[in-house]
Formats: structure tokens, sequence, C-alpha cells
């Protein structure tokens, strides 16, 4: 072999190696340097550490098998609380055909009167003594969601204005519509 045909190989060879090695560098570059947004959808905080409703002593038979919205109620609820409530239920309601899949639940400490309950349905709604486990474990501050395994799954920040009743009711409804449906069980 003359010396133009081995550089003509060893250039071919050289094109060749880096069609293939130049990618795979500029990949582990950009997963180590962050030049991308990770694949993330959901609005709400995935929970980090395992918690579950039979942890919590939430054992009422019409949450079995069902996608739960779990909202504590505090002894006196402010209108800020009370919107909170009716935010969590337009989103509910607004899930359409796929309510039937969901219950709302709400954890009083105290006996709820007409008045704090507003327009919640009782007959959709279901109302629970807040349990020591629930108030050792939930936030009283955030709502969860969890799935019919029982498994609590996602966490929000429970709205205090206008604004941010209407960015929570468009987070949850959107990941919630996400999770009914590539879920085969609840």
């Amino acid at each position: 072999m003359n010396a133009p045909d081995v550089r003509k190989s060893r250039k071919s060879l050289l094109l060749l190696l880096s069609v293939f090695i130049i990618p795979v560098v500029m990949a582990k570059l950009a997963l180590d340097n962050d030049w991308f947004n990770e694949g993330v959808t959901n609005s709400g905080a995935l929970i980090e550490h395992e918690l579950t409703v039979s942890e919590l002593d939430i054992t009422d038979e019409a949450l079995q098998k069902k996608w739960l919205i779990i909202s504590q109620i505090p002894e006196n609820c402010p209108d800020v609380c009370k919107q909170s409530l009716y935010g969590i239920n337009q989103t509910f309601i607004s899930l359409g055909k796929e309510m039937k899949r969901v219950v709302p639940v709400g954890l009083y400490a105290t006996a709820l009167d007409e008045k704090t309950l507003g327009n919640l349905k009782a007959g959709v709604w279901k109302f629970n003594q807040v349990t020591m486990a629930a108030k050792d474990q939930l936030d009283p501050a955030k709502v969860y969601v969890a799935d019919p395994l029982g498994n609590i799954i996602l966490e929000y920040q429970q709205p205090t204005t206008d604004q941010e009743i209407l960015d929570f009711g468009k987070a949850m409804l959107s990941d919630l519509r996400k999770l009914l449906k590539y879920s085969r069980i609840g």
C-alpha cells in the first residue's frame, strides 16, 4: 500500500470513529453540565419519602381503589381556606367523565358547619376526622394526591391568592388528567 492510500484509509477511519464518538461525548457533556431542561411534566411536587393512606389511619371503605385529593380543613376556616376548598372542588368538577375515579377528601379536627363547607357536596366529598398520624405526617398547608393503591404521590402548596387558586387548579387538573389517562386502575 502506498502512502496516499494509507492516509486516505486513516482519514476514513478517523471520520467513521468521530461520527460515533462525538455524539456520545456531547451527550455526556450535556447531561453533566445541565445544558437542557429535564423532561418533568408534573406541576405538583413528587413526594420523596414513602407515605401511604393506611399510615394516616384513613380506612374508609369508600376511599379504596380511588384516586384521592386530600386536604386538611383547619378548625377556623378563613376566606382563603374556603377559596382553596372551592378551587379543589372546581378542579374535581373539571375532570368531567373521570370524576367517578377521584374522591376529594377533607380531613377536619372539629365538626364542620354548613358555612365552612359552602358549596361542597357532602355526597361527593368524603369528610374524615383527622387522625394523629395524619396530623404528624401531613402539612396542613398542602394538598395531596394519592393513587388507588394508597400511595400519596404528589403535593401542592395550598393557594392563598386568587391568582394562585387559578394556577393551582390548572396545575392539579393537568396532573390528574395525565395520571388518569395513563392509569389502568382506580
